[in-house]
């Protein structure tokens, strides 16, 4: 069974950082599988946040370009979304996603909240 297990969520101050984990487990691990994360605030729709596809492709939302940074391990089964100068509004509860074998496959969920 494919599960997908999120880490690293926290309660920050604006302008600070953090580092989201997400492992794999369940599956060989293979670069071509794209992966993502994304978001949701209270009263909003699912967002995508930041993508990574084959060949380490990424793609993300002009809200985050140039401020978060998808990653991945491989050998780890493992991707991250490093987030930099968070913003208010960049509080949601962060998922991640794994497309396999034409499967859509999310994480929990982990909570991110920058406040003062």
């Amino acid at each position: 069974q494919i599960e997908l297990v999120e880490s690293g969520g926290g309660l920050v101050q604006p302008g600070g950082s953090l580092r989201l984990s997400c492992k794999v487990s369940g599956t060989i691990f293979c670069s071509i599988y794209p992966m993502g994360w994304y978001r949701q605030a209270p009263g909003k729709q699912r967002e995508l946040v930041a993508s990574i596809a084959r060949g380490e492709s990424t793609n993300y939302a002009d809200s985050v370009k140039g401020r978060f940074t998808i990653s991945r391990d491989n050998g780890k089964k493992m991707v991250y979304l490093q987030l930099n100068s968070l913003k208010v509004e960049d509080t949601a509860v962060y998922y991640c996603h794994a497309r396999i074998r034409d499967l859509d496959y999310w994480g929990q969920g982990t909570q991110v909240t920058v406040s003062s």
